[in-house]
């Protein structure tokens, strides 16, 4: 998928800056005026309020919020925003607070300013986000690019650019050396010419972006190709052909003076990962408040109906594959925990008459709220698995161990699809393993949101669950 950046003149520059310092320093005068106080030195708030402007005016510079503006991922500029924003205010609290730096800031006016700043910093952008979608899609604002090489990636990235008006991509045509007849698919008229008229029409200024979509075997011709386009003022994208395989969230490193391609990452990484982890303390934490006394009465009526623990751990596979000790309600009459465990079936006899209703009701995972806050598990996630079935089934799916690229949760997509419970057949877990790719690749918080409004409507209760 492409995406689209806008590189906005200077003078746009300095009202995207000027917008966010005046939202700042507006919302701590909005919020003194409605909480008057004569306690309240307004030289200091107005100390206090350009210090937090000025340091978020930093911070947006380091995470690029104001070059950068995607087509379609607003989500995670309003994360990006949110994060940047929460980080300022916890650092204002660290100095007011906590070094004693001010004892004249009332609550009700710290807080009032803080949320009317997020409101407002998130607002504006919403109507700058629409206002460019609107722009580009209606004609306007769009770049010109020309795609060199008519090979199948080229023919995927064009369609990509059309499916995404937003995106302010107008492709002018194919350029190619080649002869239309030779190549494979292609129709007459859809060359618009060869490569050097597409860099005869980048140098004169005529072309906005430059495509290269040449396969990777023509590396001569490749080099050639960005030597000469470097006396134009285009930009020069490269679409190495390998991109038309899935490379499961690939991401670029520096190793050295290198950059090396990851094929495999997680999607949750950097500043994500750090929401993440804020999404997963705060839910678990409320969990665990809302629960502590179902669980206490859990854990009494286990140890009354059969003998052994109320609590067991068992191994599993964390992130990256570290074994990591899961937490849950014991729900049978033994523990296992070995290299070969059998999953629970209907009617299981091993299973208590008090396990089969913790089960049903999932109520047997509760304890996994600790493993969350531990930092082992996320409250959403692919489901963990016995080390004996990701050894089996690791062999015979592929793609399996790429589960263990995000931290295991306690409920997952596959749940919520109908995808638990006893995996008796190959296609009902790589049934599984789908979902839980999919889930990877297209993370989001409001997809964790989503999942977790899902497991509290239909997620507890499974007829697969036994």
């Amino acid at each position: 998928m492409v995406s689209s950046e806008l590189a906005p003149s200077h003078l746009a520059g300095f009202w995207l800056r000027l917008f966010d310092l005046s939202i700042i320093l507006l919302g701590m005068l909005f919020a003194r005026w409605l909480f008057s106080s004569p306690g309240i030195s307004d030289e200091l708030l107005a100390v206090w309020s350009l210090v937090a402007g000025l340091l978020t005016l930093y911070c947006f510079e380091v995470f690029s919020l104001y070059r950068v503006w995607r087509r379609g991922q607003f989500y995670q500029t309003v994360a990006t925003t949110l994060m940047v924003w929460a980080g300022v205010v916890f650092f204002l609290l660290f100095l007011i607070y906590f070094l004693k730096l001010s004892d004249e800031l009332r609550r009700a006016v710290f807080m009032t300013w803080v949320a009317g700043v997020a409101v407002g910093l998130i607002f504006w952008r919403w109507l700058y986000h629409s206002y460019l979608t609107l722009q580009r899609v209606s004609g306007r604002q769009q770049a010109t690019a020309l795609i060199i090489g008519l090979t199948p990636v080229a023919r995927r990235l064009a369609q990509e650019i059309a499916q995404e008006p937003g995106l302010g991509i107008r492709v002018l045509g194919f350029c190619d050396d080649r002869d239309v007849m030779r190549i494979h698919g292609a129709e007459p008229g859809e060359l618009l010419g060869d490569i050097d008229m597409a860099i005869e029409m980048a140098s004169r200024g005529g072309v906005d972006k430059l495509f290269i979509a040449l396969p990777m075997r023509a590396e001569a011709r490749i080099a050639d190709i960005i030597e000469r386009c470097s006396n134009t003022v285009s930009e020069i994208h490269l679409v190495p052909n390998f991109f038309i395989y899935n490379l499961f969230n690939a991401a670029w490193y520096d190793v050295g003076g290198l950059k090396t391609l990851s094929v495999y990452e997680s999607p949750i990484r950097g500043p994500w990962g750090a929401l993440k982890r804020a999404e997963d303390i705060a839910i678990a934490a409320l969990a665990l408040m809302v629960f502590a006394l179902p669980m206490l009465v859990i854990a009494i009526a286990i140890r009354l109906e059969s003998p052994g623990p109320a609590l067991f751990r068992q191994c599993r596979y964390g992130l990256d594959g570290k074994p990591i000790e899961v937490w849950k309600f014991r729900s049978m009459t033994i523990v296992e925990n070995g290299t070969t465990i059998k999953q629970a079936t209907r009617d299981d006899q091993r299973v208590t008459r008090l396990g089969r209703i913790l089960r049903r009701t999932s109520l047997d995972e509760l304890p996994q709220f600790f493993n969350v806050m531990q930092g082992q598990m996320s409250v959403v996630g692919p489901r963990p698995h016995a080390v004996a079935h990701n050894e089996h089934y690791r062999a015979l799916i592929q793609g399996y161990m790429l589960r263990h690229k995000v931290k295991p949760g306690i409920t997952g997509w596959a749940q919520v699809n109908g995808w638990r419970g006893e995996t008796d057949t190959l296609d009902k877990m790589a049934k599984r393993v789908e979902f839980d790719l999919h889930y990877i690749t297209h993370w989001s918080v409001m997809l964790d949101i989503r999942i977790v409004a899902m497991t509290l409507t239909k997620g507890f209760f499974h007829e697969n669950a036994y």
